[in-house]
């Protein structure tokens, strides 16, 4: 374990002597950010402070699959399902724009018999893709799958190298100004310019000059 450690993204430094501990106090957390607020959620059963935000408590309601850490860097989902909902959840599920939206999986260390968080660790961190909500009377179940953070490498930028998508990265810089009179522009290299003027003299030169560019391009 004390190799793992220092290899392991997310980890905060207060918790790494308990990644050794005989007796952990673990805990589970999500925070879910949708356009008009944040929903954040922990696998206890009472209101938990979570560097300085509120988690509600909802116990064994909330699921969350596997989550599979391999060194490939790849992609990996998981899905997030939480039970026994009530309308207003219900209804924020049905009217939010999720797809896109920033989903965050933490594991935390409790210190022991007490409701003090020692620290947190992040074990996922990535998008909502879809969303299925079950419906029955004992209530409603709501699961979110998710894609890695990782999933956003796969995607287009859409960004080429013209002034317009400079302009979008950084406004006023003029690098790419001159990129589309570039593309047509005819560029004399290693010969005799038209406009070359003087004696035969410099025309020769010239020649010679392209003479030699050749010979070195053989």
């Amino acid at each position: 374990m004390s190799h793992f450690v220092p290899n392991r993204g997310g980890i905060d430094t207060s918790i790494q002597s308990y990644l050794e501990a005989d007796h952990q106090v673990l805990f589970l957390a999500v925070k879910a950010e949708f356009d008009t607020e944040t929903i954040r959620l922990w696998s206890g059963d009472y209101d938990l402070t979570i560097d300085g935000a509120s988690y509600l408590g909802v116990g064994t309601l909330l699921s969350i699959s596997n989550i599979e850490d391999t060194l490939e860097l790849k992609s990996s989902g998981l899905s997030v399902a939480l039970a026994g909902m009530d309308a207003t959840v219900l209804n924020l599920a049905l009217t939010e724009n999720y797809q896109n939206r920033l989903i965050t999986v933490y594991l935390g260390y409790l210190s022991g018999g007490t409701d003090t968080t020692v620290g947190t660790m992040t074990l996922f961190k990535g998008r909502m893709q879809s969303m299925v909500i079950n419906d029955d009377p004992s209530g409603s179940t709501i699961t979110v799958d998710a894609e890695n953070r990782l999933i956003d490498l796969q995607r287009p930028s859409n960004l080429r190298y013209t002034k317009e998508s400079q302009q979008y990265i950084s406004a006023g810089d003029t690098c790419f100004d001159r990129v589309q009179s570039l593309q047509d522009k005819e560029i004399i290299w290693g010969r005799a310019s038209s406009n070359t003027g003087g004696g035969g003299g410099g025309g020769g030169g010239g020649g010679d000059n392209g003479h030699i560019f050749r010979e070195k391009q053989r």
